[in-house]
């Protein structure tokens, strides 16, 4: 399963952002952090707006800022978020062409190439819907220190 690089980007966004300490922060900082295209990062800022992980506010000390908790944001929101819901397999039901195939019986259930991979994509979500950003942030902080405050200086620089 590979994930867009939106995910990345929105992950560390958020992450930024719960050091802002509910400062907004625009979509072109929260970019220069990373050299990161402005209007793409944008996008996926906005998807996390949709999702009401972020919110936006207009106007000259607008920007991003997170719309919840840290504790209450979890991986799987992100991604979901900014990846869609979709399930990362999909059974095609192929089977229905193969030998012995039927047309009325639904592969999806009784397939075990699907059940495998069902299982594995559960497994994976629950993992990332077990993880919040605050735990992320916490891993980040006990490690190095400093993180906080260096990104609180960084995202307090003008844009580039």
């Amino acid at each position: 399963m590979q994930m867009g690089e939106g995910v990345e980007w929105a992950l560390h966004s958020c992450l930024n952002l719960a050091w802002a300490e509910h400062q907004a922060v625009t979509a072109r900082k929260l970019a220069a952090f990373y050299d990161l295209p402005p209007a793409y990062l944008n996008r996926q800022l906005q998807a996390l707006a949709r999702a009401g992980i972020v919110a936006s506010t207009s106007g000259p000390r607008g920007g991003f800022r997170l719309a919840r908790a840290p504790e209450e944001i979890t991986l799987l929101d992100v991604v979901v978020a900014i990846e869609g819901g979709r399930e990362a397999f999909r059974c095609q039901q192929i089977m229905r062409d193969g030998p012995g195939g039927r047309s009325d019986v639904d592969y999806r259930r009784h397939c075990l190439v699907s059940q495998a991979m069902s299982r594995a994509e559960l497994a994976w979500r629950r993992e990332l819907a077990a993880q919040t950003l605050a735990d992320i942030r916490d891993s980040v902080e006990e490690k190095h220190p400093d993180a906080p405050r260096m990104a609180r200086n960084r995202l307090a620089q003008p844009a580039r």
